[in-house]
């Protein structure tokens, strides 16, 4: 296995004490906060490992968020590599997520080119920190849409 780059190891760290700090607060508040950050809603995703076939929960902030439509985005703070909960949806889009205590089932995707440059402006006015992130990397930063399953 070769060396990672420094600028992928301070992502993984970055996006390891975001997610973890996150569910730190909820389990301190009993799940009162927080319940924005950034301006950004935040959410569990459940997602189906790829290889393990066990429920996987993450930590994610969406920048798009309504009863009909949830916007993530697999940035993992610019790291050159996806962040394994996309890997994840990407081999099984049946996901779940939890807002407030509440799960409910999605079916994920990721968004057409056409489908991300029409969201990514409005993805960046809420969050500057994704075009900083789309900067870092060579990879494409996936953007996620996720539809309610069974509606």
């Amino acid at each position: 296995m070769g060396r990672m780059k420094l600028s992928d190891t301070i992502a993984s760290a970055g996006a390891w004490v975001l997610e973890n700090g996150h569910r730190a607060l909820l389990a301190i508040t009993g799940g009162r906060f927080p319940k924005r950050m950034l301006g950004m809603q935040t959410l569990e995703l459940h997602t189906i490992g790829r290889k393990s076939g066990q429920r996987r929960s993450t930590m994610l902030t969406a920048p798009i968020y309504s009863a009909d439509q949830i916007v993530v985005v697999a940035s993992k703070g610019g790291h050159s590599d996806h962040p394994d909960w996309y890997k994840n949806l990407a081999a099984n889009p049946d996901v779940e997520v939890t807002v407030d205590g509440t799960t409910t089932s999605w079916t994920a995707r990721r968004a057409s080119a056409e489908e991300k440059s029409r969201l990514w402006p409005s993805i960046v006015k809420i969050n500057p920190g994704y075009e900083g992130y789309q900067r870092k990397t060579d990879r494409d930063i996936p953007v996620v849409i996720l539809t309610p399953r069974g509606r």
